[in-house]
């Protein structure tokens, strides 16, 4: 929300708390007609076109993101508000202070009225929420809040995860160089021959951008049957279906997590199961899915490297009770390759490595590099058998680009 002027900011500050009242007395919209006769009560007067102005920045202050508000433009990735009331954005090319601070009521007011309008709660007794947005005006559907409020911080903190507006194709990733050309071969060979795989990376690497965009190339009589915490992958596919979590109620009752939506989708004729991403129970029913006939799957999961993959495996399968030899002989068979994506210093996203998954000779899980942009890796010829037909036009690089692993 942008003031033109003090006089605007105490408008709104003055009829607010009367508009939120009048709200929870006689829910609706807030109108002309409605921001009217709340001024008038509270003996303001106001001309055509101010009443208008009013109307327009009491709407932003009670469903939008308020000061934030502006902030909202394609591109933007992220936005941050710290203890202190700095506001930092990420649109691409890392994070970067804004000219706009919050106080500190302003801050939580904003961070419980969010919260609220998601249904959840925010409060001294609940002091953190983590919950997904509805969708309105400038927000995009699956926009997901994280907030807290004091003593878990010094003051209260808000982190909007925004996801991308556009269904960007591996072309597309490949003139943004997020794949190199031969990368971009392998993933079309990847979905093509039906291997089951993961995509791995850190927060806001693009593991959801890149799944987005090899999910727009399975064939259009395939069945995708999408599983999230919230909608995120919005592929061009003519077949999909989308099945959501949904989270417990301010009683604690009512949670559906993934693993039932995974159990449910099994039952709905797949002929890809993708779980937009693993971080709990779900990956044993996700395992035992793809372990039953179901090729071609998918998944995502947080990890720093493809070497670090298993053991983020493991501790997600010990959640749901599976040792340590149970997940390596069921991811091995399950999920054959690991896409790893990376975010450099300068915001630049990449797939940093492709790698081999298997077991050692002693049974764990480990993963065996096949290709990073420095070039062919030890396990290059492995993932070309795996690719089978689709992979016998793959050249082996030399160099796939200037960048270098470090």
């Amino acid at each position: 929300m942008v003031f033109n002027t003090a006089a605007e900011r105490a408008a709104v500050e003055s009829v607010l708390p009367a508009l939120q009242l009048d709200l929870a007395a006689s829910p609706g919209q807030i109108d002309v007609p409605r921001v009217r006769r709340v001024s008038r009560e509270l003996g303001m007067v106001l001309g055509a076109q101010g009443l208008m102005r009013l109307t327009v920045l009491l709407r932003e202050a009670v469903f939008g993101l308020g000061e934030l508000e502006p902030l909202l433009s394609p591109g933007v990735s992220d936005i941050n508000v710290n203890p202190d009331g700095s506001v930092w954005l990420d649109s691409g090319e890392g994070l970067r202070r804004t000219d706009i601070r919050l106080s500190g009521g302003a801050a939580r007011d904003l961070a419980v009225r969010l919260a609220t309008s998601a249904g959840r709660r925010l409060d001294d007794a609940l002091p953190y929420v983590d919950a997904h947005l509805p969708a309105r005006s400038k927000l995009p559907a699956g926009a997901r809040l994280h907030a807290t409020l004091p003593p878990l911080s010094e003051g209260a903190t808000i982190s909007l995860r925004l996801p991308s507006g556009a269904a960007f194709t591996v072309r597309d990733l490949e003139r943004a160089g997020t794949l190199s050309p031969l990368a971009a071969e392998v993933c079309v060979a990847v979905v093509a021959s039906g291997v089951s795989f993961l995509i791995s990376g850190g927060t806001g690497s693009g593991k959801t951008t890149l799944l987005t965009a090899l999910l727009g190339l399975v064939p259009a009589r395939e069945r995708l049957v999408l599983i999230e915490d919230a909608r995120e992958l919005r592929p061009d596919h003519p077949h999909t279906v989308s099945l959501q979590a949904r989270h417990a109620n301010t009683e604690g009752s009512g949670e559906i997590g993934l693993e039932v939506l995974v159990r449910q989708a099994l039952r709905m004729r797949p002929d890809r199961i993708v779980v937009g991403e693993c971080r709990g129970r779900e990956v044993r029913e996700l395992l035992q899915a793809l372990n039953t006939g179901h090729d071609g799957g998918a998944a995502t999961v947080h990890a720093n490297s493809c070497g670090d993959v298993p053991a983020r495996l493991e501790a997600l399968g010990a959640l749901s009770s599976l040792d340590r030899a149970a997940l390596a002989a069921q991811a091995a068979a399950a999920l054959r390759l690991v896409l790893h994506m990376r975010r450099d210093s300068s915001g630049q996203r990449y797939l940093a490595e492709v790698a081999v998954m298997r077991r050692d000779a002693s049974g764990h899980l480990t993963v065996s590099s096949a290709l990073t942009p420095a070039g062919a890796g030890p396990a290059w010829g492995e993932l070309r058998g795996l690719l089978g037909e689709h992979g016998d036009s793959l050249c082996a690089p030399l160099a796939v680009s200037g960048r270098t692993e470090k």
